[in-house]
């Protein structure tokens, strides 16, 4: 069965299940949810409180703020928290950790501190309109901590969360993971591998009226193409003496990507930053380069820094050899290569994944919305949850609804706020009254 198939099918169980196995909450769950809408203003005080800090992923000073003010919150449930620091080289804040021990399922609870905004840009502060909000990490991925929080202070509510095992993870550079990925995600690679089941809190999607779960997410590694040619006086381009030099190279290059390589079903990749001249110099860790050239001068750099994302480990080495075998194919006077970086792995569709969809689908239809069906991997990017995958059964997008993530326009439907809040913590109600079942 292939990808495809497998989440249609899935898709069709969970509408085929629609009204047949969404009971109501029990008396326990609705006390929690009247406990969340009576608490969704001091959620969203903390959400204000969090947006409000800058915590770009190189924002080291931001990132660690954000994490003192979710360790304040971790520490008040009575979770063991932890602040771990990333060596100098990694070049990365660190991570919050929060753990209690319990009875039952061991859940690991996934969120991000830091955002795609650094310190000096433009889009800053959160900035309210009635039920919408803007603000840097508003959507991704600022409300979704907050959604863990006020889970399990519902779940406290009711002296649910006492022999509740559960770790909670905030990363500090899920947006631009530190290097090695060995050192960077080491801890949470450890809590995926602890883990029965793995949550992870980045925004819900809605869409033509329904619901949707994320069962599955693609992969995203990075590559740099480094392209050189012989540089000269323009009159002479195209000669045989001088070639076409590095940019019409590097655009040979690019074009042949698009033609050879675009086309398998869950494979994309882009050419995120382009540099060319006479000199370049390119950060990679900073995306940011500086470029000198003159037009009457044959080019002799280029820099190339992009992305890949794939469904399996397997589609991805099918289109790394194929990008290789093109750059290896030369004009004359022109070289290049191109060096693969690591990155995350994919999420793949599982029938552990499928189980706890059709969970949050009942728990959804029981709050008087409709069934989940699974949502494609192409419409989900990269995220943590991938590096605890391989260990553990995991769900994706149970935060809440917002829009224009890592754009200046990212903004939150706040209502939904107390909608993921319940649908979190009915879950792990529902996961621990299963395992005490069982």
């Amino acid at each position: 069965m292939t990808i495809r198939s497998f989440l249609i099918a899935l898709a069709l169980s969970i509408f085929a299940m629609a009204g047949v196995r969404a009971a109501e909450l029990s008396a326990d769950e609705q006390r929690m949810a009247d406990w969340i809408d009576a608490h969704a203003e001091d959620a969203i005080a903390l959400l204000e409180e969090t947006v409000n800090i800058s915590s770009g992923s190189m924002n080291h000073d931001g990132v660690r703020e954000v994490g003192r003010v979710m360790q304040r919150e971790l520490d008040t449930l009575g979770l063991e928290t932890e602040w771990i620091d990333m060596p100098a080289e990694v070049n990365r804040a660190g991570h919050l950790f929060g753990r209690k021990g319990g009875e039952g399922r061991k859940l690991l609870l996934i969120g991000h501190l830091d955002t795609v905004f650094e310190a000096d840009d433009a889009f800053q502060g959160f900035v309210r309109d009635g039920d919408q909000a803007t603000g840097p990490g508003i959507d991704d991925m600022k409300s979704g901590n907050v959604v863990i929080v006020y889970a399990l202070k519902a779940l406290q509510e009711i002296g649910a969360l006492d022999n509740t095992a559960v770790t909670v993870a905030y990363t500090g550079d899920e947006e631009k993971p530190g290097a090695p990925l060995s050192i960077s995600r080491k801890d949470l690679i450890e809590a995926g591998q602890w883990a029965d089941i793995a949550l992870g809190f980045e925004g819900a999607v809605t869409k033509k009226g329904s619901d949707w779960a994320t069962v599955a997410r693609r992969g995203s590694s990075g590559w740099l193409l480094e392209v050189e040619g012989k540089q000269s006086h323009s009159s002479a381009i195209f000669s045989d003496d001088v070639g076409a030099g590095a940019i019409f190279e590097a655009a040979r290059i690019l074009n042949a990507f698009y033609d050879e390589v675009r086309g398998e079903e869950y494979l994309t990749f882009n050419a995120g930053t382009i540099q060319g001249g006479t000199d370049v110099d390119y950060d990679e860790q900073q995306n940011r380069g500086r470029t000198f050239g003159k037009t009457n001068v044959v080019p002799r750099k280029v820099v190339v820094h992009g992305g890949i994302r794939t469904i399996s480990a397997d589609q991805l080495e099918r289109a790394r050899s194929k990008m290789r075998e093109i750059v290896a194919n030369s004009r004359p006077h022109a070289s290049a290569s191109i060096r693969f970086k690591e990155g995350y792995p994919p999420m793949a569709p599982t029938q552990g994944n499928a189980r706890l969809q059709t969970s949050l689908s009942e728990i959804n239809e029981a709050l008087g919305r409709g069934p989940m069906p699974a949502l494609s991997p192409l419409e989900r990017g990269a995220a943590d949850i991938s590096f605890v995958a391989p260990y553990t059964d995991g769900l994706a997008g149970l935060g809440a609804l917002g829009k224009g993530g890592h754009t200046p326009n990212e903004s939150l439907d706040l209502t939904s706020m107390s909608l993921a809040i319940k649908r979190a913590a009915i879950l792990i109600y529902r996961l621990g009254a299963e395992q005490q079942a069982e």
